[in-house]
């Protein structure tokens, strides 16, 4: 059964990722969320199967989880994930190939991140590749970079994903067919929609127990007719970890729409190092403390040291009275 089972976050590695890292909560968010849309752009325009761009997003994931988020750059960490699981399954990217798409994807040609977009979007990708210095630049990068994931995973890239077990499900409960094809599609839209949820919920949760949740938020949107026992518990999952999952799906939809809006803000396009650093430095200069809980900001701080001289000339007051 290992096959079907994934290695899974541990609740310390999800407090530490996310209360003691110098960067606020939402900036956290904004790398995460732009990393993996951006790796499933461009799993699209190498007409990768959903399956690689699904496993690329979950090994993103949990070198995030353990790595420094400043300690590559953003786009690089994607690109390497996706030459990674594409190498090791059966559709294999050269080097070129993955440079070509990611200099698009990166261009002002690509409408990604980009509010309202600066070209039009059915511009070449052939217009935006590199020249062959900058080419070997960005091989190097990538393959810097795929050693550190490979390292910072204990080179266990093993991604059991919850779609087959899912299809599995369907036929055993008997939605599938051609008169049933629209919760199919339904369960699928879940499951991909889940590897942006800020849950992390392919990190926390076992492929079965995804699969058994989206078919639940499939069946209620198209109001299908669902066993009335606890029907879950015959796919080992039970109540409250079905409760947990059913609601961290339905939030993403809401969450993701906030995050396509906020993300723009920080610059046109994909983030950047740079536009981080650019962003905290806005942040310092106004005093924000770290949105993580992980620490507090200058402004902050500047009240609690005023408070504590205030308190110390209270007490010599007092002293000097006695």
């Amino acid at each position: 059964m290992s096959h079907m089972t994934n290695p899974l976050a541990t609740p310390d590695q999800l407090y530490q990722r996310r209360s003691f890292s110098s960067l606020p909560a939402e900036l956290q968010d904004a790398i995460i969320f732009s990393s993996q849309c951006l790796t499933q752009a461009a799993g699209v325009l190498l007409q990768l199967p959903q399956s690689a761009t699904a496993q690329a997003n979950v090994i993103l994931a949990r070198y995030w989880l353990v790595e420094p988020f400043m300690s590559h750059e953003f786009s690089d960490i994607s690109a390497a994930s996706l030459y990674l699981v594409a190498k090791l399954g059966p559709s294999p990217r050269s080097p070129r190939d993955i440079s070509n798409v990611y200099t698009y994807l990166l261009s002002p040609a690509s409408t990604l991140f980009r509010s309202p977009p600066s070209l039009p979007p059915l511009r070449s990708i052939t217009s935006t590749t590199l020249s062959e210095s900058a080419y070997q630049a960005f091989h190097s990068r990538i393959l810097a970079a795929e050693a550190r994931i490979l390292y910072a995973l204990s080179f266990n890239t093993h991604v059991s994903l919850p779609h087959p077990l899912a299809v599995t499900y369907l036929q055993a409960m008997d939605f599938l067919g051609v008169r049933k094809e629209r919760i199919a599609k339904r369960v699928l839209a879940y499951l991909n929609t889940a590897l942006l949820s800020p849950q992390m919920l392919y990190l926390t949760s076992q492929p079965n127990a995804l699969a058994v949740a989206a078919i639940y938020n499939a069946a209620k949107d198209v109001g299908a007719k669902m066993p009335e026992c606890e029907w879950w518990e015959v796919f080992d999952v039970d109540r409250e970890e079905l409760g947990f999952l059913v609601v961290g799906m339905r939030s993403v939809e809401g969450w993701a729409r906030k995050m396509r809006e906020d993300v723009p803000r920080l610059g046109q396009g994909m983030i950047s190092r740079r536009t981080v650093e650019e962003e905290m430095e806005k942040k310092r200069g106004l005093g924000v403390g770290n949105g993580s809980g992980g620490g507090q900001g200058g402004g902050e701080l500047d009240v609690e040291a005023e408070m504590a001289r205030k308190m110390d000339e209270k007490m010599a007051e007092m002293e000097g009275v006695a």
